[in-house]
């Protein structure tokens, strides 16, 4: 995948969708929240249940099967896993 830079001060966006009482999630935001300190991103987290309930069903429908879902830049990094080799790669540490 080839590396786009977005986000704040030309840092990488990694988007983390997710859901309350999911643990793949929740070991998935632990996962992303130790590389955040090593590869300097930022780190978004949204809940596709609470995006529903804000009147925006678009991510639960796309994605509610695969959560979680990492996404780099807006585009789909992997699901269900966060797939650390592939983000090092394309996120390489300042």
């Amino acid at each position: 995948m080839e590396r786009e830079q977005a986000g704040t001060g030309g840092l990488a966006t990694v988007t983390l969708l997710t859901r309350a009482g999911c643990s793949m999630c929740e070991r998935a935001a632990r996962q992303l929240a130790a590389l955040r300190e090593e590869l300097d991103f930022e780190l978004v987290t949204t809940d596709v249940d609470e995006a529903v309930a804000a009147g925006d069903a678009s991510l639960r429908a796309r994605y509610g099967d695969l959560l979680p879902v990492i996404l780099l830049n807006g585009t789909e990094h992997s699901y269900w896993d966060v797939d650390e080799q592939a983000l090092r790669a394309d996120i390489p540490a300042r």
